[in-house]
Parts: structure tokens; C-alpha cells; sequence
């Protein structure tokens, strides 16, 4: 994102040029997790000189091409539904965080379901999963998806050897029915190393920042490697549809996924720009008999910074 050259001495530009300058700072700070566990002998983490400026550079461009998709999703009333899977600390919230990053919260959501409740549990399986698809107009992406059934549940046992056979049997006439309805439905495995997912989790073992996203399931989890790849596999050969294929991303080094995801995404979808009617900021109306009431002094935030 380039900084416009303007002159210092027209205050409004000069604001203008400030608040370009705090959104880019707010894409340092989402990036400052990253920046401080890179280190140059990790294996995930071989960069060329200059990467992270052209990544920077890659994201703005994509996710200007996200919002002209989402103009797009809007205006021919399209639904798009997008499921990350991947092993626990693979960079499912990553990914997802860039796409949603520039787009407006009305229109692309994220869905991430707690735990099911015990009423939930006695439902239709999908049941839940459906109050969440999106209406014309709209984009989800879903944090884990019905896919937990074929991944979390069957290695740790929470369903039965007859749950888990009824959901790989009846899922593909599932995802057939959304496709038929005219959704939009992707599919994306996040793939990462046995290495570097250890990597990532002794990070987050050492980073107060971070430890919440460590549960007694997560720690679980990697002494089941095995078994979850056993899963994995077997979840990719039974319910990739032609209609609703898998795609398995590469995503070791973190921000290359991204970029990769984004782009892969958004080559999926036959959207178009747009055309917008230019806009003039109207001037504002002003009447001499308004008065501005000031505010109690107890009610403002004390200025410390």
C-alpha cells in the first residue's frame, strides 16, 4: 500500500495521509506474532531477502481483489461457503483473519461452533451447521466445519464406529444438495509438517499472548499424529466431490499459505468488478440555532498515551 506524496502544509491531506499510515500499522501489528517467533533456521521460515515487504504488497493486492468479490457476492445475490480443516496450529485462523481483514462483517462472517450441547447432540448431525450457511448475498467461512465428525470426533472417540460410517456415507449427498441450491462450496485442508507443528506449539507453550489457544485436546492431539493422518486421509478419498473438491494447501510457512489460499480462491469464483457510481462527500448541513452539548467530564476516557 503506497503512501501518497502530499504537501504538509494542507491539513486535510495531511490527515488523510495519517490515517493511510495507521492502517498500515495495523497490518504490522496482525503480522507481529509471526515476526517474532521467525527465526532463520527454521525450516518454515527460508525467505528471501525483501519477502515481507512483497508480502505485504501480494495481501493488499488480493484482498482489493476480496472486495470486488464481495461486491460482486452482493450484487448477484451469490452464497459462498468456505471450510478450513487442517490439525490443531496448521493456520486456519490466519487465513481466515486476512480474508475477512478489508471485507464488511455484514456480508463475510466466520463460523466457529463451540462444543455441541447436549440438546445438539441429539439433533441431525448437520443440523447446527445449517443455521449457519449463508443467505444470497453472503460469504461464511467456517473455522472446522461438519468435518470435525471425520477428523476430532473419530480420533478421539467422541462418535461411534457407526456415527462416523453414517457421516461418510450420507456428507457427500449433503454437500451435493448446497452445491445444487446454487452455494458456492470450497473446501481447504491445511497441511503442515510433523516439525512444525511441534515448532508452533512450543511457541505458543512460551507466548502469554498465545497459550489460551492451547487446550488439554490440542496436547492430545500431537501424541495422535498418526491417527490423525489416518483420518485425513481417509476423510480426502471418500468426500472429495467433483462438485466439492478438496483442496489441500501448504501451509508450513505461514504467510505464503496465505497469499496461496487467497489467490486460489478467489480463481475459483467467475466474479467481475462491479461498477460503482463515484462518490462526492455532500457538505455537511450546519443551522444557527444548533449547540453542541458538552460532554461530562466523568464520562470521557482519561487521555494516558
Amino acid at each position: 500500500m503506497g503512501v501518497p506524496s502530499l504537501q504538509t502544509n494542507d491539513e486535510s491531506y495531511r490527515r488523510i495521509r495519517e490515517e493511510i499510515l495507521d492502517s498500515i500499522d495495523e497490518e504490522l501489528e496482525a503480522e507481529l506474532d509471526d515476526a517474532i517467533v521467525e527465526r532463520p533456521d527454521h525450516p518454515g521460515q527460508q525467505r528471501p531477502k525483501g519477502f515481507r515487504r512483497k508480502y505485504f504488497v501480494e495481501l493488499v493486492k488480493l484482498q482489493r481483489e476480496l472486495v470486488k468479490l464481495q461486491e460482486w457476492v452482493v450484487e448477484s445475490g451469490a452464497k459462498v461457503c468456505i471450510l478450513f480443516e487442517g490439525r490443531d496450529a496448521a493456520g486456519k485462523g490466519g487465513v481466515i483473519k486476512r480474508i475477512v481483514q478489508r471485507l464488511n462483517p455484514r456480508v463475510c462472517r466466520v463460523a466457529a461452533l463451540p462444543v455441541p450441547t447436549e440438546r445438539e447432540k441429539t439433533q441431525w448431525y448437520f443440523q447446527r451447521y445449517v443455521a449457519h450457511l449463508p443467505a444470497a448475498g453472503e460469504i461464511v467461512l467456517f473455522d472446522r466445519s461438519w468435518y470435525n465428525r471425520a477428523g476430532v470426533e473419530r480420533v478421539m472417540g467422541f462418535c461411534s464406529d457407526e456415527e462416523y460410517e453414517e457421516f461418510l456415507k450420507t456428507v457427500p449427498d449433503f454437500e451435493r444438495m448446497l452445491v445444487g441450491s446454487g452455494m458456492h462450496l470450497f473446501k481447504y485442508w491445511l497441511s503442515i509438517s510433523d516439525e512444525e507443528q511441534q515448532f508452533r506449539f512450543q511457541c505458543r507453550i512460551h507466548d502469554t499472548l498465545k497459550q489460551w489457544k492451547l487446550s488439554p485436546m490440542d496436547l492430545e492431539s500431537r501424541k495422535r499424529w498418526e491417527q490423525y493422518t489416518i483420518a485425513k486421509e481417509i476423510m480426502l478419498e471418500r468426500t472429495t466431490l467433483s462438485e466439492a473438491p478438496w483442496f489441500v494447501l501448504n501451509a508450513v510457512d505461514k504467510k505464503r499459505a496465505r497469499l496461496n489460499c487467497i489467490r486460489h480462491l478467489l480463481s475459483q469464483i467467475p466474479y467481475r468488478e462491479v461498477e460503482r457510481e463515484p462518490l462526492d462527500l455532500p457538505k455537511r448541513e450546519r443551522h444557527d440555532d444548533y449547540a453542541r452539548t458538552p460532554v461530562p467530564r466523568d464520562l470521557i476516557v482519561p487521555e494516558y498515551y
